[in-house]
């Protein structure tokens, strides 16, 4: 086990405190996760849909950036830990006031980098949107 894993597991349970960021941007915690993957089902609120109901890109981007760094915590070493230095999105359709599925894994990982891939996925089945990111791994003292 990891400072990550055990995070990991903690937030599995719902037995820790969101993030501040977390909390205010109302993303979420995590449904489970296991070596190089994560899951969460994550609900809209009303109040974070444009004015004809669907997602706003930036709001999904910050969902993805998460997914994706809670897939990267299945990898990181146990003494360092990881900043996003690359995040990208697709989006393919429109999200709306439905759940969505987002599922992260890991795709590679150098002694310095963790390369994450995520997918957002409607009720359907249907993808949203597709992200990628390059997380930088940074040993302790030197974030």
């Amino acid at each position: 086990m990891t400072w990550a894993t055990d995070r990991l597991d903690q937030l599995k349970a719902d037995d820790t405190a969101l993030p501040p960021v977390v909390e205010t941007l109302k993303l979420g915690g995590l449904d489970d996760w296991g070596p190089g993957w994560a899951r969460k089902t994550w609900h809209p609120s009303p109040e974070l849909l444009n004015s004809d109901g669907s997602m706003f890109g930036g709001y999904l981007a910050a969902l993805a950036d998460q997914i994706l760094a809670f897939a990267a915590m299945t990898a990181a070493p146990s003494d360092a830990m990881f900043r996003t230095s690359h995040l990208k999105i697709d989006f393919i359709r429109v999200g709306k006031a439905e759940p969505l599925r987002l599922e992260g894994r890991v795709v590679a990982k150098t002694r310095s980098v963790i390369h994450v891939e995520a997918d957002l996925v409607r009720p359907d089945g249907e993808l949203i949107a597709r992200a990628s990111a390059q997380q930088i791994i940074v040993p302790f003292g030197q974030a």
